[in-house]
């Protein structure tokens, strides 16, 4: 299969650039803004048509949740109007679309793991523009999969497991909430998962929705402890509530996700989130 991966300069991107070497049934080609403009549908489709691509992964996305408030119409272009896009394009070829959304579609108000068929309830720019990329997804690809992910790291780019260490030597004392419960999701173990997925030989009709982070559940406090625990860091951690870090966007109190679909439909064994912490960050620290 030839596998077309958009967005491959950031976390993911290079993720499934390091486990490309391992994947010898596939043929990737590894994309980025300077590349492929995935905004431009004429560019889109004319790059479509002289690679012809079987299936693709899009790891482009505006990210700077905070960010997105001041710049909502760009967050939206490449959330969303870029998805409608390549949905579109990868219909007409004939190509599977692997997508990537996230856990501030959903509100954070619920009591139990957010399953697939939850209601969505995105409260902030960055949310809603991840939200919109869902419905033009689903509107238009024939054929595709949407994975809903949380609290991605990886030993590429900037990130929370990052921060923490930067920030953890230069200060010594940092205050993280702890009223944020969700599950962090080492972005290896979800490029894993995608290439499982796309090498399973199924073809979903239209659009087939799943969660996918690390297993197990944290605060971004604890989160944080562990961080600064595994790097060998000497620095106080003080937990604190939401209330007390006031942020532009709002984040889910809550949003755990229930990951039963994807394991059973793929088989998947999803590795515990400390131990994938401490595999990341023997890379990093290396």
């Amino acid at each position: 299969m030839k596998i077309l991966v958009t967005g491959s300069n950031g976390q993911l991107g290079n993720e499934l650039r390091v486990l490309s070497s391992t994947s010898p049934g596939s043929n990737f080609i590894f994309t980025d803004v300077a590349e492929l403009d995935i905004t431009n549908e004429p560019a889109v489709s004319a790059f479509f048509a002289e690679t012809k691509p079987g299936a693709v992964i899009n790891c482009a996305a505006y990210t700077a949740v905070d960010k997105a408030e001041q710049e909502p119409v760009k967050a939206e272009l490449i959330n969303a109007v870029a998805v409608g896009i390549l949905a579109r394009v990868a219909a007409r070829h004939d190509a599977v679309l692997v997508q990537i959304s996230t856990d501030y579609v959903f509100d954070g108000h619920n009591y139990q793991p957010y399953r697939e068929e939850d209601a969505t309830n995105p409260l902030s720019a960055y949310a809603l523009s991840k939200y919109h990329g869902e419905t033009e997804m689903l509107k238009y690809a024939r054929c595709g999969y949407l994975v809903r992910t949380s609290w991605l790291y990886s030993t590429f780019g900037l990130n929370f497991v990052k921060t923490m260490m930067k920030y953890g030597r230069e200060r010594g004392i940092l205050n993280v909430v702890c009223d944020q419960i969700g599950s962090p999701t080492y972005a290896r173990d979800l490029a894993a998962a995608l290439l499982v997925m796309l090498n399973s030989g199924k073809r979903p009709e239209g659009v087939a929705i799943y969660h996918y982070s690390n297993e197990g559940v944290t605060s971004w406090y604890d989160f944080a402890k562990a961080i600064i625990q595994f790097a060998g860091i000497n620095c106080t951690i003080n937990p604190i509530e939401t209330k007390d870090y006031p942020l532009p966007a709002i984040r889910p109190c809550y949003s755990v996700f229930n990951k039963t679909k994807i394991k059973q439909d793929f088989n998947l064994e999803i590795p515990y989130w400390r131990d994938s912490l401490g595999k990341c960050m023997e890379l990093i620290n290396n």
